[in-house]
Order: C-alpha cells, then structure tokens, then sequence
C-alpha cells in the first residue's frame, strides 16, 4: 500500500467506482423492472436537484443546442437529460439478460437499408454516432437481429478493471473492442473494413490535437478525424446514426444518408469537409431529442478556452 494520502485516496475511489459498476451488473438485472426504472429515475432526480458540475455543464450545452430557452426550459431539459442518462445505465446494466426478441422489441431502426445495402456491397461500413440515446442498445440490435458482428473502439478508463468490465460487457453482446491508445486501432479497424466488415465509432467529442474544428450548434467545437480518414483510405461507406427516445419504451434510431468523400482537394480538405457533414447530421438529431444527447462535458472551445483562463 502507498504511502501518499493522495495515491491511497486515489486507488480507494478507484475501487468503489469499480465495485459500484460490478453491483450494476450483477445486482441491477435481478431486480423486476418497473423497480429498475423507479430506482434509476429517483437517482436521476437527486443527481439533478444537487445542481453539481455535471448538471450545470449539461445546461450550459443544452443552451447552445436550445438557443433562446428560458432558465425554466433548460433546467427542464435538464432534468430530462439525467433521466434518460440514467436510462441509459440501468438498461445497460440489464441488457446482458434480454434476449434477442427483447432488443428487436425494444429498438426501432428508420432506413435500415442504407446499412445493409452498404454491407452487400462488400466495401465495409462505418457508423458514426454522437452520445446519444443508448448506443450498447443499438450495437447489440446490430448482432442479434442483423447478426453481423462489429468492432469499436473504447477510452482506457481508470481503474483498469473497470475498463475490463467494459470490453467484457461489450464483448458478451457481440462486439469486438479495441482500446483507444496509439495508433494501433486505425490499423486494426481498417483492415476490419477492406475486408467488408462493420465498424461503429462514438463521434462527437475530440479534445486532442488531431481533432477535427467544425460548426456545431453555432460555435467551434473538435470532433475525431478517424471516422473520415479511414473511410477515405479503406472506401468504406459513412453512415451517420442518431437515437433518442420518445414516449414509448422504444428507442428510434436513424440512420442517415452517406458521407460522401469529395473529388477534389487535400487529405486534410476532405477529412475537413466530411468531419462537418457528420456534425451537420448530429445536430439534426440532437436537435430532434435534446434531452437525449448526454454531453456532461466541454464540448466548444470557447467553453475549454474559458476553462484555461481560469487555471
């Protein structure tokens, strides 16, 4: 054991959020569901009413993606957004248990051709989606009624097992996961693709330097490059994919028209122009389910510029 308070303080919180995803999985599946759902909403409403970082950073984005809303409005939106955060969770905790006929039930996928049209053609596919809805629900549609299996990419998260649990969960539903470190994944995800498989990449948020600037809601913002250069590279069709939730229990999923790759410029214009065109499609589907898009961090840099000037 460390003899730095820090370090020891740093592993203890490690291991409780460990050992509090672990409970989720095994714990949150066995209880009956209408008990889930009132369990996860009661904590999303004490999680909202604390006002903490995460709420107000919520706000502050949903003002950008509802300009003009009212205080009343936002924290309304808000509201509903760590609602359906925690949607998110407590059906990601159980989704392990449900059978293929439940996740065909429970999903409703608008223009699923442009992605199996896609795939007949034996050029590969790539879907790019933003954090919205409940992406785990939409990947294990993709295995269980299509049956086609995929890969993804995952952030290192610390500690390491919880990262495991992570690529385990991910893994159990039908999915192959590389770690989001170096350069190795590109490698591994564009031969996926020229051998005509699928690949699914979360795309919304990049704060590295190879970040990709676009307009987004009004503002700069970086989003990844990957998704662009490795359809650029590999001829791999780019589809855009956006969820959000309605008053029913199932979950409405689009999938957007192709990206194109223009026929002209530099490697850095296309990826440019491209990047944009998934943003453009995002936006159509945040916009449509706001409350959905669960984005508790700087995304502008207007907002990251903020933060700086202030250390």
């Amino acid at each position: 054991m460390s003899d730095d308070p820090g370090e020891a303080r740093t592993g203890l919180r490690d291991r409780l959020t460990d050992g509090l995803y672990g409970l989720g999985w095994t714990a949150v599946k066995k209880l009956p569901e209408p008990v889930a759902r009132t369990l996860f909403r009661t904590i999303a409403d004490q999680v909202w009413k604390r006002r903490g970082k995460s709420v107000l950073r919520l706000e502050s984005n949903l003002a950008r993606v509802v300009p003009g809303a009212s205080p009343a409005r936002l924290a309304e939106l808000s509201k509903a957004g760590m609602r359906s955060y925690m949607r998110y969770w407590m059906e990601s905790f159980r989704l392990p248990t449900w059978s293929p006929a439940r996740i065909k039930a429970s999903i409703e996928v608008a223009d699923a051709h442009r992605l199996t049209d896609g795939l007949d053609t034996g050029r590969g596919v790539i879907l790019a989606l933003p954090h919205l809805g409940n992406w785990d629900l939409a990947g294990a549609w993709v295995t269980t009624d299509l049956q086609v299996p995929f890969t993804t990419v995952a952030e290192r998260l610390k500690p390491e097992t919880l990262y495991d649990r992570f690529v385990a969960y991910r893994e159990g539903l039908g999915m192959e996961v590389l770690p989001h470190s170096g350069g190795a994944a590109f490698g591994t995800l564009a031969r996926r693709l020229r051998a005509g498989g699928l690949i699914c990449l979360v795309a919304d948020r990049d704060l590295s330097a190879s970040g990709v600037e676009v307009e987004f809601f009004g503002d700069t913002a970086r989003m990844p490059a990957g998704p662009a250069l490795l359809a650029q590279q590999t001829g791999a069709l780019l589809l855009p994919v956006t969820l959000g939730y309605d008053e029913t229990p199932v979950m409405k999923v689009r999938i957007h028209p192709p990206v194109e790759t223009p026929e002209s410029g530099s490697r850095t214009e296309k990826t440019s122009s491209m990047t944009q065109a998934l943003a453009d499609a995002f936006a159509v589907g945040i916009a449509d389910h706001p409350e959905d898009w669960h984005m508790l961090q700087r995304l502008w840099l207007a907002d990251l510029e903020t933060r700086e000037d202030r250390t």
